[in-house]
This record gives C-alpha cells, sequence and structure tokens, in this order.
C-alpha cells in the first residue's frame, strides 16, 4: 500500500510542478509517502493559506474515488490521513452473507470468521486494499481531482477576502498585458483591467502602481476573477470619500453625478448645515482637495456644483460659465429648452456635445439648447412711435419728425431746450421760439 501510494504521488507531484495551481517542484521524492503528504499539507498551507484539515477531506475523496474507478464496479473505498504524521490507509468493506452472489462485495460467513469471531449476516468485514491493480491511470485521476479541489479552496477564499471590497478603491502593482487587459497583482491575487474600463490616454507598464475601482467579482469560468475600473462614475465618487472629509463624515453629501471618462466629470454636492460650504469643502484650500483628484483622473476636469431643488438654477450652475437665456421648462416631459448667445454656444454645448451631455445627465432633465434669436430693430418704425408722441405737444404736428432726427425722441427730452440749441440744428428762429413756448404750455397743462 505504501509503495503504491508513493508512486501516485511521486508520479503527481512531478507532473504538477509546473501547473497554474503553483505546486512545488519535489527533485528528491521521499522514501515514504506520509513525508510527501506532509510536504503537500506545508506547501499549502504557507503558499496557498489553505488550512490542512480543509485540504485532507480533499486529498482522502480524490485517492477514494480514483481507487474505485480502478477497482470492481460500486465497490465503496475509504480512505484515512493522519494530519499530524502524514500516514495513509485505505480499505473496502465487504459485507457478511450466507450465500455469495457477489464476491467483490461480499464474503462467506465461514471465510469471515477468519476477521471475526463471531460474525453474522449484515456485518461489514474490513479489507486493506490490494495495490497491484491500480496503475497510472488513478494517479493521473488522483492528481486532476487534487488540482480542482485547491482551484475551489483558491476560489472561495479569493471571494472571502474581496467580497466585502467590491464597490471600493484597491491599490495593486501591474504586471502585463493580456489582449489589450491589464493583469494587475492585488496582494497575492491577480485582478484584471479590462480595456473597457480604461480611460482613454491612460497608459501604464509592468511594475507600476496602480489605483482601481473593485467593480466586481466574476465567478464565471474557471474560478473568480476580480475586474476592475478606472472608468467607472463610481471611481470618482470613492476618491472624493478619500480625500474629502466632510463627505466621509456625512456633513456633505452627493446629489448628483455625470462622468465622461478622460474628458470631464460633474458633481452637485449639498451640506444640510448653513455654516458648511458644500462646494468649498470638496475643492479644498488652494484647490488641493480638487487637484488631488484631478492628478488620479490623469487631468480629467472636475466641475463641483452646489445643488438645487430648482432645475432653473441647477441649469445656470451646471452650464457656468455659460449663461442659459429665455429658459423654458416642461414639468410633465422633463424638457428644459434655453437659449445661450453666440460667445456662449460652444461653451453649453462642448466637444462632441459632451457638456450638454453630461450636464442633461447631472440634472435628470433633457436640453434643448439653441443660439438665441437677435431681434432686428425696424429704425423707421421707431422713429414713427417717437414722432407720435412728439405730436402730443399740440402744434408741433409738423415740425415732430424734425425733432425725432437730432434726437428728441420723447416730450421730456424738450426739457432744458434752448432757441439756440434748436437754431443750430437749423431750426428757423420762428420754429425754435414755437417749439419752446408750445412745450411749456404742454406742461403746465400736464
Amino acid at each position: 500500500l505504501t509503495e503504491f501510494f508513493k508512486f501516485i504521488y511521486s508520479s503527481f507531484l512531478l507532473i504538477t510542478s509546473f501547473n497554474k495551481v503553483g505546486f512545488p517542484t519535489f527533485f528528491v521524492l521521499a522514501d515514504y509517502m506520509n513525508n510527501e503528504i506532509l510536504s503537500v499539507l506545508e506547501y499549502m498551507e504557507k503558499e496557498k493559506g489553505i488550512d490542512r484539515k480543509d485540504m485532507i477531506p480533499a486529498i482522502t475523496t480524490a485517492i477514494a474515488a480514483a481507487a474505485q474507478r480502478g477497482g470492481p464496479a460500486g465497490r465503496e473505498v475509504s480512505v484515512s490521513i493522519n494530519p499530524k504524521t502524514g500516514d495513509i490507509s485505505a480499505a473496502y468493506f465487504l459485507k457478511v452473507v450466507e450465500s455469495v452472489s457477489d464476491s467483490n462485495h461480499e464474503i462467506h460467513i465461514e471465510q469471515a470468521k477468519k476477521y471475526l469471531d463471531a460474525p453474522q449476516p449484515g456485518d461489514l468485514i474490513k479489507r486493506e486494499i490490494e495495490p497491484s491493480f491500480l496503475g497510472r491511470i488513478v494517479a493521473q485521476a488522483s492528481r486532476q481531482a487534487i488540482m480542482q479541489r485547491v482551484r475551489q479552496f483558491e476560489r472561495d477564499r479569493i471571494y472571502d477576502d474581496f467580497k466585502d471590497q467590491v464597490g471600493h478603491i484597491v491599490a495593486g502593482t501591474v504586471r502585463r498585458r493580456d489582449k489589450g487587459d491589464l493583469i494587475v497583482e492585488i496582494g497575492n491575487t491577480e485582478a484584471i483591467l479590462p480595456y473597457r474600463e480604461r480611460v482613454a490616454g491612460e497608459d501604464y507598464a509592468p511594475n507600476e502602481r496602480i489605483r482601481c475601482l473593485l467593480l466586481k467579482i466574476d465567478a464565471q469560468g474557471r474560478g473568480p476573477e476580480l475586474i476592475l475600473s478606472r472608468s467607472s462614475v463610481r471611481f470618482v465618487r470613492e476618491l472624493l470619500d478619500l480625500e474629502v472629509t466632510e463627505i466621509s463624515d456625512g456633513a456633505v453629501s452627493i446629489r448628483g453625478m455625470a462622468r465622461e471618462p478622460g474628458y470631464r466629470t460633474k458633481i452637485c454636492v449639498h451640506a444640510d448645515d448653513p455654516k458648511i460650504d458644500p462646494v468649498g469643502s470638496c475643492v479644498g484650500a488652494r484647490g488641493m482637495r480638487v487637484k488631488s483628484i484631478v492628478r488620479e483622473l490623469g487631468g480629467e476636469k472636475v466641475d463641483v456644483i452646489r445643488y438645487h431643488d430648482d432645475p432653473h438654477k441647477m441649469l445656470a450652475e451646471a452650464l457656468k460659465p455659460a449663461i442659459p437665456k429665455n429658459v423654458q421648462i416642461d414639468k410633465k416631459g422633463k424638457r428644459i429648452y434655453f437659449e445661450v448667445c453666440q460667445e456662449d454656444l460652444s461653451i453649453a454645448i462642448g466637444r462632441r456635445g459632451m457638456n450638454a451631455k453630461l450636464t442633461s445627465k447631472l440634472i435628470g432633465w433633457k436640453l434643448d439648447i439653441e443660439k438665441e434669436k437677435v431681434k432686428s430693430i425696424n429704425i423707421e418704425s421707431r422713429k414713427a412711435q417717437a414722432a407720435a408722441g412728439i405730436k402730443q405737444i399740440q402744434g408741433l404736428e409738423s415740425l415732430a419728425d424734425r425733432l425725432v432726427n437730432i434726437g428728441i425722441t420723447t416730450p421730456d427730452a424738450l426739457d432744458g431746450v434752448t432757441e439756440q440749441d434748436l437754431t443750430d440744428a437749423n431750426f428757423s428762429s420762428a420754429e425754435a421760439q414755437v417749439v419752446i413756448e408750445k412745450y411749456k404750455i404742454f406742461r403746465q397743462s400736464n
């Protein structure tokens, strides 16, 4: 039996020295199987963090399953390993019967007397396994089963170690590229930063430190994979939580966020305490807090604005420095129509419409932006209106148009005008006297 298990694990340990599970290479094999078992258990505890109490059932189950496949069909095999010494014992059981119909599973009551003093039908006789019928196929089967159980242990450990960190920032070291994705080492575990979760323009070299959001744990495939992200809006949210103590302690709350990775992030914040400036808290003294976030984001712009319940005020805050004009709000359709002047149009819309898109996402309303319509001025119409006002002065009907042409567009504009002023404007002396006289009568009557 010892020689058999020595063969199984000698083959197993040599073959698996290069596999993904990470078993060590044993160049010198021990003379006895218990030393090899202890080596496996010690390696699992030190390198993989798998307790031997968890590993022993996996090994015994794998060996028992392999032995059952190599022996008579239906025979149950019992395997046990001493966790202290590594000693292995394996056996199968025969049922005591008065008439044997299957010698692989039953033993006659007379033969059973060799093993029991007073055997009875139904008793079980324990027989040590004869290893001669087992061979290399069983060894390979044992190896594969143990590898599968080790992978399961590692999957469970990874999930337990990181399940509470999902949605938070983790730090790691870039190790290599894999088809456009970055492989990042976090502790003793490799995580993936997919190409779709990276920010355009960012590039990282091997051994470079990187901070990412642990987006999720993908349990599909061969095992759990840690999926990272730097493009998620949640990444900026977590950076704010780390940099701004007023946010982490709840004094300032984030009411909305919108992000276009690599271009701009808009954040609206609010404080219940009127003594706290929510925008100033996020920006920090001399802008140090927001600058730290911008550096981490590779220069991405970060706009922090004050939250308002009124969508009109929120629009004005979110579009600064552009100024919305002629704002019309459709509350039922959650749509805002407004205009901006020609100079502000490019600012309000932004590159490829990103600023308008972010503003819409931030305030939760659809936006319709148009250039401000400048109304044309009809000069003749304005002159006619001014002349009609002058004609209110009785006796100046024939002179009203000439008075408008020299800038006197209302009756009050004649106050303080002298005869000399009018004659200098090509009015005759008689006409000037008439204008002044008629204006005095108009004032007295009004």
